[in-house]
């Protein structure tokens, strides 16, 4: 296996107005038994799966499903609150584009930078740079600091970053809407390179097409948990139809 979740919840704080002073404090305590000003409640709750190696999946769901937070903890940006998620094999994240950055280096400075992140030396960094740069479209402003770059300039840049590791496992957040049109479609084809070189890929978007045509299994998300894990069609039919939502909160209030 590539990757095996289990049990994987990840709570989230919801804080409400605070106490403005010791009386109202002494109050509340009095009141609730507790001096907590939050609320919790789980953005993820027990999800368990395991994806086999070359396997493309999908997740699907509204927002606020969950996706997002499942793809951070399986990229190791967020840990959970319980449960283990365990992944085999080099990863590479294209979760937040630029992620790492320093707006004050140049690109060819953020290049040295993020492969120093991961464990390449300054020798073997400069062998990557023309590549990069060249998909990038980037030469011509490969010596300005990126703080200066547009919000397209600065995506095209971490897109080609990212995908220039060989990663085993290749995490994606919406990550075929970059930039323009045409460098959009070149996302695309080198997405479609990476699945032909049988990687593992886990993909959040909601483009029923992209899922259709490129995911082999899908795992559909609600209020953060999995309610299915099967064929991308009938996963994206689920989601289109919503029946999904009032069963679970059905569930939910039945349990409660």
């Amino acid at each position: 296996m590539a990757i095996e979740v289990r049990e994987v919840s990840v709570a989230y704080r919801s804080y409400r107005e605070r106490p403005s002073s010791l009386k109202e404090n002494l109050i509340k305590f009095l009141r609730t038994g507790t001096f907590r000003h939050y609320s919790t409640f789980d953005a993820l709750h027990e999800v368990s799966f395991q994806v086999p190696r070359g396997t493309v999946l999908a997740l699907v769901g509204s927002n606020g499903s969950g996706k997002s937070t499942l793809l951070k903890v399986l990229g190791q940006v967020l840990h959970p609150t319980h449960g283990s998620a365990r992944l085999h094999g080099s990863i590479s994240s294209l979760i937040e584009l630029g992620a790492g950055f320093d707006p004050e280096l140049t690109a060819v400075e953020n290049i040295y930078l993020n492969g120093s992140l991961h464990k390449r030396t300054a020798k073997e960094s400069a062998k990557h740079i023309d590549a990069i740069l060249d998909f990038a479209e980037m030469r011509e402003f490969a010596d300005t600091p990126i703080k200066y770059y547009s919000s397209g300039m600065y995506a095209r840049l971490g897109f080609s970053v990212a995908v220039d590791i060989d990663p085993d496992i290749l995490l994606v957040d919406e990550i075929l809407g970059v930039g323009d049109e045409r460098f959009q479609e070149k996302c695309g084809r080198v997405f479609d390179q990476f699945i032909a070189a049988g990687k593992t890929i886990v993909l959040v978007s909601h483009d029923a097409k992209v899922i259709e045509q490129r995911a082999t299994q899908a795992a559909l998300l609600s209020r953060g948990r999995l309610v299915y894990l099967g064929d991308p069609h009938a996963a994206v039919a689920m989601y289109r139809d919503n029946s999904y939502e009032t069963v679970l909160a059905h569930a939910g209030s039945a349990t409660s």
